[in-house]
Parts: structure tokens; C-alpha cells; sequence
């Protein structure tokens, strides 16, 4: 698989490099850490509803998912934070590759509200198995540690979150224009179409889901690490509709638009605290006058009208 040199690439990865300079605190910082990995988990929900036009709201599961596999396995079995990782993805690989099938047979209405239990029944399992997730309460999570290096400080953090995410993006880009990304927008704009022209819509369906559920898993386990603390509502509906605001807003099948839309949704809670109450209002008018005058999303609107002025 050839990951080509792109030139938005370089600029991506030079605005993560200086991004520091221009930071006056470490407060300012972890805010970069919290949207850089929900932009991790943005890319992969993009994959799947931008690429492959199957709409999620209960994507948030496949986060708890990663956030608690790591978690407990570390602190309840004492396994190495890496290895956990990796083994939580797997695992949201394999309950993806199990409830794809089924799921993704259903459209419309139906797939979303399919979607939608599967994060409910997530979070019902992490809130009732107490022995195990620290039920309501949450549970604690041990910092990550690679050999006898341990990731304590949040400039630390910020460059292995921008390692990943920047990897994200690489394979996202790789993907849409790869013979599969066309096969998979073919199938967005129209499944019988796609089934002419003798693309496998069922085992497409099922790999972009298992995709998206590794991201979506990746992301949820460096956050465990991350805040050092987990709870049960990283499977909650309200989680699940931010991804899926974070896809639509940036704008379907854009990468960066996906990062933007993360970037938004991240930020504007921190920005708008000082509304006292009143940020949420404010929160919400942006995200409708965004959908009223850029329907498209935030990214492909923009580059439209660039484009139509040159």
C-alpha cells in the first residue's frame, strides 16, 4: 500500500510540530491532547458515514470500549499499556466484525436506531458490572508507560496524540483514494449501483465498520491513559451524537473536516464557560447557522466556494 506525499500532509504535520510555540500554557495544551484523539475516533465514524454513507449514533461504545479494555486489563491484570491498547483494539475489532453483519443489513431509520442500542446496551453493561468498571462511579486508569518512559507530561501527551493522529489522517487520505474508498463512495451514493458494477456492498460494509470501531477504540484507550480516570458515560448517547456532530459539521467525507468538526466541538465548551449557562445556547446557534448557510459541512462549503470565486 503506497501512503503518497501530499502537500496538505506537510502542512498538516508541520501546523502540529509549531502548534506548541504558539500555546501560553499547558492548559491551552491539553485542550490540543483532547481534540487531537476525538479526532482520532471523528476520522473513523468519517469513514464510515462520509465514505461509506452508513449513519451511527451509537459510535460512542466502541470508545468505552477501548477506554475500558485497556483500562481494566491494566489495572486489574497489571498488563503493559501497549500491549492493553492493542488488545482493546482488537477486541472492538472483533465485537464490530460480530454485530456488523446483522446491523449492517438494516438502512435508514433502521440501521440508526440499531446503532443506537448498541451503545445503550454498552453503557448499561459498564454501569451494572461493578467488580469490574467501578459501575456509575468510574473507575481509576494507570498512566501510560512504554518500558520506563512514562508519558507524565502533557507536552509528551500532545506528540504522541499528534503521532496518531497524524497517522489517522494518513490512512483516511490513503483510503478515499484507493480502489476501496471508491467502491465504498459508490456505495454512499447508491447501494444497488454499486452492486452492478460488482462491488461487494456486504463485505465493504463490514470492513468499514471494523475500521471505523479500531479508531473509535484507539481513541478511547490513550484518553483512559490520558485522564488517568474512566467512566460509564464515554458510552452515552450524548458522546455518541458529538461524534457524530464532529462528521457532520466539519463535513461528510472530509478528513480534515472531521478534525475541524473535533476541533469545534472540543474547543467551544472551554471557550464558552465563562456564558455561565448560557454557552450551550450558543453552542447550539453556531452548530444551526453552520447547517443553515454551509449545509455541506464546514470544510467542502468553504473549498466550494473558493473554488466557484477563482
Amino acid at each position: 500500500m503506497k501512503f503518497p506525499i501530499r502537500p496538505s500532509l506537510i502542512v498538516t504535520a508541520l501546523v502540529l510540530a509549531l502548534l506548541p510555540l504558539a500555546m501560553p500554557n499547558n492548559y491551552i495544551v491539553d485542550v490540543a491532547v483532547r481534540i487531537a484523539l476525538a479526532a482520532v475516533a471523528a476520522i473513523g465514524l468519517n469513514l464510515l458515514m462520509g465514505f461509506a454513507g452508513q449513519i451511527s449514533i451509537g459510535h460512542a461504545a466502541f470508545v468505552a470500549i477501548g477506554a475500558y479494555g485497556s483500562g481494566i486489563v491494566t489495572a486489574r491484570f497489571g498488563w503493559p499499556p501497549v500491549v492493553a491498547i492493542a488488545a482493546a483494539a482488537v477486541g472492538a475489532a472483533l465485537i464490530g466484525w460480530l454485530i456488523a453483519k446483522p446491523i449492517l443489513r438494516l438502512q435508514g431509520h433502521s440501521l440508526t436506531m440499531a446503532t443506537l442500542g448498541l451503545g445503550i446496551i454498552v453503557n448499561i453493561v459498564l454501569v451494572n458490572e461493578v467488580a469490574w468498571t467501578g459501575g456509575p462511579d468510574g473507575m481509576p486508569v494507570p498512566p501510560l508507560q512504554v518500558g520506563s518512559f512514562v508519558f507524565a507530561k502533557v507536552l509528551h501527551w500532545y506528540a504522541l496524540a499528534c503521532v496518531v493522529l497524524f497517522g489517522a489522517i494518513v490512512l483516511s487520505l490513503n483510503l478515499y483514494a484507493s480502489p476501496a474508498g471508491r467502491a465504498l463512495r459508490g456505495l454512499h451514493g447508491s447501494e444497488v449501483a454499486a452492486r452492478m458494477m460488482g462491488v461487494d456492498v456486504a463485505r465493504f460494509k463490514v470492513r468499514v465498520f471494523v475500521v471505523s470501531a479500531v479508531f473509535a477504540a484507539v481513541s478511547g484507550s490513550l484518553s483512559a491513559h490520558y485522564l488517568g480516570f474512566i467512566s460509564p458515560s464515554l458510552a452515552a448517547f450524548a458522546h455518541s451524537v458529538e461524534l457524530a456532530t464532529m462528521v457532520v459539521l466539519g463535513g461528510m467525507a472530509s478528513t480534515f473536516g472531521a478534525v475541524l468538526g473535533a476541533a469545534l466541538l472540543t474547543a467551544l465548551p472551554q471557550l464558552l464557560g465563562g456564558l455561565h449557562g448560557y454557552e450551550m445556547v450558543f453552542f447550539g446557534l453556531v452548530l444551526m447557522l453552520t447547517m443553515i448557510f454551509l449545509p455541506k459541512g464546514l470544510v467542502p462549503s468553504i473549498a466550494l466556494k473558493l473554488a466557484r470565486r477563482r
